[in-house]
């Protein structure tokens, strides 16, 4: 089956420095509304009462589909989290980032698991969900496997799912479509973010559909995996980052919701 255009939101990261005051947060809500986007993931912006927030919201008709929080908050405070979905109106968390988290031995990586795996209860048991963001730090072997490896053998499936980017998979040296299959029926969640190279021979951040990651395959392997949202994310724009988000929703409603 192919995703429907209402699962495809945008992460507010990619436009951070558009989302610093209520006054900015309100004006981007409506540029992303207009561009297309039908829900949002809340991420790297600035300070607001979530009330306000979810004001804005309603009155753009935008789903918060879910969050990134802080990963010290989450560990020690899910319960905060949990209240804080409830004011937006979101069913989905995610650990953006293991900050400050050595990840050095297997006991380190076991302490982060099991932490990861108490938030994700208090989560559970309130209907939410917790998924894990990755980066490529993750996709460095302690003892003979991936952290990531770890952190989901380490960890209950109902208390931590799976919020797969495909850029960092991509660039940790893995495979997104295996990635995908690795984790069916715990992956709620999909950062589509394309992988490019750039004039400098570096790896780049891409729009959607104009890097190197193959999206038919992706897609689909995602869908199969219970995928719910699918999540445009672009760290760095090489222009207005408005463009860069259009441009990603055209090449998806143009290629991807007709695979």
């Amino acid at each position: 089956m192919t995703p429907t255009l209402k699962q495809f939101a945008l992460t507010t990261y990619t436009i951070r420095d558009e989302m610093k005051t209520p006054l900015q947060m309100a004006r981007s809500l409506e540029r992303v509304r207009k561009i297309g986007y039908p829900a949002v993931q809340i991420s790297g912006i600035g300070p607001i009462e979530d009330a306000e927030l979810a004001r804005m919201l309603d009155g753009e008709g935008l789903v918060c589909c879910a969050t990134h929080e802080p990963g010290q908050r989450l560990l020690a405070e899910p319960q905060a989290v949990v209240e804080r979905l409830g004011k937006l109106g979101a069913q989905h968390a995610a650990y953006p980032y293991p900050s400050g988290e050595p990840l050095a031995t297997v006991d380190e990586v076991k302490s982060l698991a099991g932490r990861l795996n108490a938030a994700g209860r208090v989560l559970h048991e309130a209907g939410k969900v917790l998924s894990y963001h990755n980066h490529h730090i993750e996709f460095r072997r302690v003892d003979g496997k991936t952290i990531l490896d770890h952190l989901y053998d380490e960890t209950d499936p109902r208390y931590l799912r799976g919020e797969i980017d495909t850029y960092w998979v991509q660039y940790g040296g893995g495979d997104p479509v295996k990635w995908c299959g690795r984790l069916a029926g715990r992956l709620p969640l999909l950062h589509m973010k394309d992988f490019a190279i750039g004039e400098d021979n570096q790896p780049v951040f891409a729009e959607v559909g104009s890097g190197n990651l193959d999206w038919a395959r992706i897609i689909p392997a995602a869908e199969a995996a219970g995928c719910e949202w699918y999540i445009v994310e672009q760290d760095i724009c090489p222009g207005d980052p408005f463009d860069s988000i259009a441009q990603s929703l055209r090449f998806i409603q143009e290629h991807i919701l007709c695979i």
